[in-house]
């Protein structure tokens, strides 16, 4: 029995602490280089007790097992403007050597029913404590903007109707991941020119970093 969760859930956040922070710096080095950066934002977040019981529940998740086979008490989101990028964010992780690739899920190629996309990967990542070190399992999922938008409202109606949604709002559910996707490609049709255009805007500004990382983190709280 787990009775002190503040200390098992210790090294999953910081887990999600590094590695928003190594994240992010990934994004800063395009940036530096006047490059476009396939990341847009980062957030990370780890799962809060009552979802990791209830998970437990349903999944059918024995607690001595929970380590291994819970992939998601630390979760980290990484948004991208663009499809493309969301595979180049995922090569760039398979080339880094702070983490182990355990599992891709690719939702995105392999849109799933309900009209969910999104790219997943399992990681293990090593956290070093008083103690030694300790692997953890972290998620990492990889998404546009338009598929974050879609999959953050089925999620607040999932919890309205335990995912037993009635026909008629499934349908328009369906239609809407459609259409959010067919935004995607549209914007891949005209993604160099945006990118220069961006490119040629952000020379104009000043740097905004603190007010990007505060959105960041306010995100990720949530």
């Amino acid at each position: 029995m787990i009775e002190d969760w503040q200390h098992f859930l210790l090294p999953y956040q910081q887990a999600v602490n590094e590695l928003k922070v190594k994240l992010r710096g990934m994004r800063k080095q395009f940036q530096d280089q006047d490059q476009h950066s396939p990341i847009e934002f980062v957030t990370g977040r780890v799962k809060p007790v009552d979802s990791i019981k209830e998970k437990m529940v349903r999944r059918h998740v024995l607690e001595e097992r929970l380590e291994q086979d819970m992939q998601d008490i630390a979760g980290l989101r990484i948004m991208c403007q663009f499809v493309e990028d969301i595979y180049q964010v995922v090569d760039l992780l398979r080339q880094r050597n702070d983490m182990t690739i355990l599992e891709e899920r690719d939702y995105v190629t392999n849109v799933k029913p309900s009209g969910y996309r999104s790219y997943h990967i399992v990681i293990e990542y090593p956290v070093q404590l008083v103690t030694g070190e300790k692997k953890v399992l972290a998620e990492i999922q990889v998404r546009t903007l338009a598929m974050n938008f879609w999959a953050t409202i089925e999620h607040s109606l999932n919890y309205k109707y335990q995912g037993a949604f009635p026909k008629e709002l499934s349908d328009r559910l369906q239609r809407a991941a459609e259409a959010a996707f067919k935004l995607d490609e549209e914007m891949s049709e005209i993604r160099e020119e945006i990118q220069e255009a961006q490119t040629l805007f952000g020379r104009k500004q000043a740097p905004d970093e603190l007010l990007n990382s505060s959105l960041e983190d306010k995100k990720g709280a949530d």
